[in-house]
């Protein structure tokens, strides 16, 4: 553990975060990068007002910089061709100095981010300068019932339809995870834009490891501001264990959803805040078509409610053509999508799809009547290889119980139940997802290039 760390000190990359107008008490020092303040760390003060409720705390003003610092660093420091892990020195002022000096404080911070991202992080904490930090308004947060729990909410599936699933009497509070403000909906979302936006000018690293903490940080400060304890993670269970389950070659798995993320953020969120958090996973055994089904279960629901979500992980920029823009239709999410609604009962439109007929037997003709302003070769690599991780993770339900053994053991460990209970849930999760895959290859036909790719081919000939 020794020769870990000091070799970390003498390979990490190092970030200051100072404050606006700080950059010339850090001049001369080698090899340090610099995040200001109010340049390439902005917070808007109009949205930090729809924070500052009677519960806001300066520890969260501090959470949200530390949450733009990580982001920061891992956009802007690239991963080695050889390595996947990166070691971390990031320096950050802060209001509550004592409470992040805390040893425990750091260790669980460095273990949560360590566990969601691969790499190696070590944070030093000094005081901010408290009267360069606008006071915003105290507002009230009136709501008309009594909440219950808070629930990340976006214009995904899984949120739509988990939030309607148990948001039967108003019961929520909707943190919107987003970058805008939703000029959508109509009803009441008092936490609805990140209230700090990272400038990443050339950043050299594409991975997004770190959002999960973001996310979790965020969903808790809102708890927190109002007096919750439960926070609902919306995530089916395809997009909650696949990733780890599953992960690409050589790649570190994506522990976002994982139980074992989720603890450890528990615990140091816990630790910093002095109020207990609890992230449930209510739809952690069913797959996202069971969760859409239960959904339109629910009184006064139907298709209408969740046709116009969004689940393509493609930028929109990426799917922009004859003057709109669409979901790509062809990466594991899109993919993870279309299977669902087909085993819902939805007839979805194609229309919403760049890459719309998948009953074609080559790809190129899946896009028809749709000028594309990309070359989408990326996009069928995303898709080849989403339609392997879908079928892989059908094919895992064939598994013997030893090759599975490691992760009902850890899954089980994570949410307190008996293995024995995780092995049966987990099987029956494959299952039914193996079920709903077969029927969506199927219903495509013998001649849909999909069906080839599950066999192992791709670009239309076989590998």
């Amino acid at each position: 553990m020794k020769s870990r760390q000091s070799n970390c000190n003498r390979n990490e990359h190092t970030l200051y975060v100072v404050e606006e107008g700080g950059r010339s008490k850090h001049k001369g020092q080698d090899n340090a990068t610099l995040a200001e303040i109010g340049r390439e760390i902005r917070f808007d003060p109009s949205i930090l007002d729809s924070y500052a409720y009677d519960g806001w705390k300066a520890v969260h003003r501090d959470l949200l910089l530390v949450c733009a610092a990580v982001e920061f660093a891992d956009h802007h420091f690239a991963r080695s061709v050889k390595q996947w892990s990166r070691p971390f020195h990031i320096t950050v002022p802060v209001l509550e100095l004592e409470a992040w000096q805390q040893l425990k404080v750091q260790g669980l911070l460095g273990e949560a981010l360590r566990h969601l991202t691969g790499d190696d992080w070590r944070f030093s904490f000094v005081q901010a300068d408290e009267s360069a930090v606008t006071e915003h308004r105290q507002r009230p947060l009136l709501f008309e019932k009594k909440k219950r729990f808070a629930i990340a909410y976006s214009d995904g599936l899984d949120s739509r339809c988990v939030a309607g699933i148990l948001d039967k009497d108003d019961i929520a509070v909707r943190v919107r995870l987003s970058n805008s403000k939703d000029k959508k909906e109509k009803r009441e979302y008092p936490f609805d834009v990140i209230p700090f936006q990272v400038k990443l000018t050339g950043s050299r690293e594409s991975g997004l490891r770190s959002r999960g903490f973001k996310f979790a940080a965020l969903t808790a400060i809102v708890a927190d501001i109002c007096s919750l304890s439960d926070i609902v993670v919306p995530e089916s269970g395809q997009g909650a264990l696949g990733p780890v389950l599953l992960p690409l070659h050589n790649i570190y798995p994506d522990y976002r959803n994982y139980p074992t993320f989720l603890r450890k953020m528990e615990q140091f969120i816990t630790t910093l805040l002095g109020t207990a958090v609890i992230y449930k996973q209510p739809r952690l055994w069913y797959t996202k078509g069971q969760t859409i089904s239960a959904f339109l279960a629910q009184p006064g629901k139907n298709p209408k409610n969740v046709l116009d979500t969004r689940s393509c992980w493609q930028q929109r920029m990426n799917v922009r053509g004859n003057g709109e823009v669409r979901q790509c239709g062809l990466c594991a999410a899109c993919l993870l999508r279309r299977m669902s609604m087909h085993a819902a009962g939805i007839d979805e439109p194609t229309s919403v799809y760049t890459f719309a007929d998948l009953t074609v037997s080559d790809y190129r003709d899946a896009i028809q009547g749709f000028n594309c302003e990309w070359q989408p070769h990326q996009m069928v690599q995303y898709g080849s290889v989403g339609v392997r991780h879908l079928q892989q993770f059908a094919d895992l339900a064939e598994q013997p119980d030893t090759a599975l053994r490691r992760y009902v053991f850890e899954i089980a460990h994570a949410t307190a139940a008996s293995e024995v209970q995780t092995k049966d849930n987990l099987k029956r999760l494959l299952l039914q997802h193996a079920e709903e895959w077969r029927g969506f290859i199927n219903a495509q036909g013998e001649n849909s290039f999909l069906k080839d790719w599950t066999k192992g081919s791709r670009y239309g000939r076989s590998e």
